[in-house]
């Protein structure tokens, strides 16, 4: 298991000149970093990767559809293809990152709504294109982790369950679920609940605070939610994603109006050390009461 942080928080496009950052997060006792792929080419991440590897960082990979230019459940076969060529843009650019896992919304554009619910056509899009990936991202040694969000983002995948529908009819062995603390928030009844009677397709997991600041310094009961991953055996990375406003077009797309921290540093800081010592104390949590 790795503890890491999402690179969002700085750059959406990580390169050499963000050295000091990787560095200071790594100095926070992180053993990971995740890291946007959304501009560029696979020799540009093979060389991120390297300097990961000079610093002593492993990493994942985080990705989202962020034009309607390529949806995968658009009405257009134009959009649907361009979708489908992203995927497998992606891919590559995730091998070469030497990233074994890249996760996100897999299934929407962000933000672009129809006014009602998915329809079995669009769950079938999203499907069939899960299927043509999965496969050549398994040959390329990656899994991939398909992200639920709150309905205020996207109108197809909302809930871990509905996440597990959509992953079994993918029926993929490398293809799993990103579960994120803050969107289960807005839309589990019962978060914990949904980890223990869902958990078993998640392959990634997101600690976030309820305001997407610093984890610890919110709501989110972390010792139980860690308990619920200890009794489902999950042996998955815990990244922490956290967004500020130094990237006005990200600060725009997650609604932060505000700043949740003084220093983007301080979630590395304060949010690594909380994270590893919150899954040790669900760990001790959960052996008590296999105890009893």
């Amino acid at each position: 298991m790795n503890f890491g942080i999402n690179m969002l928080l700085w750059a959406s496009n990580v390169n050499a000149g963000h050295r000091a950052v990787l560095k200071m997060i790594k100095a926070a006792r992180a053993d990971s970093v995740e890291i946007p792929v959304m501009e560029g080419n696979a020799a540009d991440y093979r060389a991120l990767g390297a300097m990961l590897d000079d610093i002593g960082l492993e990493r994942t990979a985080s990705m989202a559809f962020c034009s309607e230019d390529a949806n995968p459940i658009s009405d257009s076969t134009v959009s649907r293809q361009a979708a489908l060529d992203y995927m497998q843009w992606l891919i590559e650019c995730v091998h070469e990152l030497g990233a074994p896992l890249v996760c996100g919304p897999m299934y929407q554009t962000i933000g672009v709504f129809s006014g009602a619910g998915p329809t079995e056509v669009e769950k079938q899009r999203a499907i069939e294109m899960l299927r043509v990936v999965a496969p050549n991202a398994a040959a390329a040694g990656v899994r991939l982790a398909v992200e639920p969000l709150n309905r205020f983002e996207c109108y197809m995948v909302n809930t871990l369950a509905v996440g597990r529908e959509l992953v079994e009819a993918v029926d993929a062995p490398n293809v799993g679920i990103l579960f994120d603390t803050f969107h289960a928030n807005i839309e589990e009844k019962d978060p914990i609940g949904a980890i223990l009677k869902d958990g078993a397709v998640i392959n990634h997991f997101h600690c976030c605070s309820n305001d997407r600041g610093i984890p610890g310094e919110g709501h989110i009961d972390f010792a139980g939610t860690f308990k619920a991953l200890h009794a489902i055996n999950y042996r998955g990375d815990l990244v922490i994603e956290a967004f500020g406003r130094a990237l006005p077009g990200m600060a725009a797309a997650t609604r932060i109006w505000r700043d949740m921290f003084e220093d983007a540093s301080h979630v590395a800081e304060r949010g690594i050390p909380f994270i590893r010592e919150m899954w040790e104390r669900g760990r001790s949590d959960f052996q008590s009461d296999m105890s009893v």
